[in-house]
């Protein structure tokens, strides 16, 4: 049942020749993995009852409550992202990426030497990346039971062949699928069965996909923060985030055995482009009930996101006899908007003195309830919401983080766990994120440094493609090696 109806999704997807606006670009812009300074990072970003940290103006906007002089920081990134494929043979690839993970400013606005009342206010700016989209991977193996040929056919069964679209149009102008000889003009099959005259459809070609994605989701953080009496912190955030995102796949398929056909390989490409712009409002609370034992809560309403999408896709093909064809479509732009799940905060923090520190948190985000909407063209999102509904769940994300104290320096760990968000019975249903974490910093007077090294590592099903007569699924392990350094300067006490 499920392959019919992502047949008919395909098909749809054909006929009006879009290629995204889906439950992955739903579920990609949702996500968030709070990027910080190095500090923030190596604690695995279990700050929302801590704040004292510029972070935190993307998490718990309370936290910018605790500066009690205004500080600057600045925090450079290096990401290293590597991924291994399983699809009847191993492959791997990497990538390196340089980013700025983090650049603010804490101001302080009010203070005062009272014991109660509101002690200080605060102004603060942080650009924060929250999630990075940067990776490379190779698929490659033997594909011994279907083609990418075959979704094509598939997908154009019962569509007279002068109306197909997209990428089925160009697949049959190319002469990877062809109408099946007497039924109509409207049934298809593939170079692997010479177009249905010889059955069955002969596999065993080299199959290979590249895949590099680009980009990155960011957040600017415009806050207020204030502490009241040493026991109340409160602070909010208005959110502009930025996104970016390039995607780029080249699917190539090679016979070295003959075909009565005579095909010898095809190169399908796939190419498309996210930029956008979203707002949305944070506000946070920081109880400290006494002075060794804070709680933080934190709501984040939903980011509203207008998306500009670029897209065009070619194929090209060889025969025997040094016959090739290419064909493309024409590029398509189009502009919409998405709506990203609320998210709710709760954290507990000790202080063990001058010592060190513990924290620990839970957030709850709801990634079914993401909305696509259209701004201006009309298009009814109606199904690609009910989609998202049906395929995506709530999640619980879980950080923990400790730091400890040794005169000048301090250690830091953490560990963070980003729960499954697929629903039961689909392809993902058991993908998640784990992170783990350790850094270390000094401080002398006005000046800090601090370094963190993260490793967040996730499994996924990569599905080339479905078809009746198999489907191709890939499974990938990634692993993302984040090092962060983090200059500070503290001025104004």
């Amino acid at each position: 049942m499920k392959k019919i109806i992502l047949i008919i999704a395909a098909l749809i997807t054909t006929i009006s020749g879009a290629s995204a606006q889906n439950v992955d670009d739903a579920l990609r812009y949702s996500q968030v993995f709070y990027g910080g300074t190095a500090r923030f990072l190596s604690m695995g970003g279990a700050f929302t009852a801590l704040g004292g940290d510029l972070s935190t103006l993307s998490q718990n906007p309370a936290g910018l409550g605790i500066f009690r002089s205004s500080e600057i920081t600045i925090s450079p990134q290096l990401y290293h992202i590597s991924t291994t494929s399983n699809f009847n043979a191993i492959s791997k690839d990497y990538l390196y990426n340089y980013n700025l993970s983090q650049a603010g400013i804490a101001w302080n606005l009010i203070s005062n030497d009272n014991t109660s009342g509101l002690l200080t206010l605060n102004f603060g700016y942080s650009y924060n990346r929250i999630n990075n989209h940067n990776t490379s991977t190779r698929i490659e193996g033997i594909e011994t039971r279907s083609s990418l040929a075959d979704y094509w056919a598939d997908i154009s069964d019962g569509i007279y062949y002068s109306d197909l679209g997209g990428a089925a149009g160009i697949a049959y102008d190319a002469w990877i699928i062809d109408t099946i000889t007497g039924s109509g003009a409207e049934y298809y099959e593939t170079v692997y069965s010479n177009y249905g005259d010889n059955p069955p459809s002969k596999y065993g070609q080299n199959m290979r996909r590249i895949i590099n994605n680009q980009g990155y989701s960011g957040e600017h953080a415009v806050s207020v923060g204030g502490n009241f009496s040493n026991k109340i912190y409160f602070g909010a955030t208005l959110g502009i985030s930025r996104l970016s995102f390039v995607s780029h796949y080249e699917h190539l398929e090679s016979a070295s055995y003959s075909l009565a056909s005579g095909f010898k390989n095809f190169t399908y490409t796939d190419h498309y482009e996210n930029t956008g712009t979203g707002f949305n409002v944070k506000i946070g609370v920081i109880i400290k009930p006494v002075e060794t034992f804070r709680i933080g809560l934190a709501f984040h309403s939903p980011t509203l996101y207008r998306i500009n999408e670029y897209f065009y896709d070619n194929v090209s093909s060889n025969f025997e006899g040094n016959e090739k064809y290419e064909y493309s479509n024409d590029p398509l732009r189009y502009s919409y908007a998405l709506t990203t799940p609320f998210r709710a905060i709760g954290g507990v923090a000790l202080q063990l003195k001058k010592f060190g520190m513990l924290s620990a948190e839970y957030e709850f985000v709801d990634y079914g309830s993401a909305r696509f909407s259209e701004t201006g063209d009309n298009y009814d999102y109606t199904n690609k919401n009910l989609e998202i509904k049906n395929t995506l769940k709530s999640a619980g994300n879980l950080r923990l983080g400790g730091e400890i104290r040794l005169n000048k320096f301090y250690f830091r760990t953490g560990y963070g766990y980003y729960g499954k968000s697929f629903t039961a019975g689909e392809d993902n249903e058991n993908m998640d994120y784990s992170s783990v974490s350790l850094g270390a910093g000094f401080r002398e007077q006005n000046l800090s440094i601090d370094f963190g090294f993260t490793s967040i590592s996730n499994p996924q099903k990569y599905i080339l493609y479905t078809s009746s007569a198999g489907n191709a699924i890939a499974n990938l392990n990634t692993t993302r090696s984040i090092f962060t350094l983090t200059f500070g300067y503290k001025f104004g006490y």
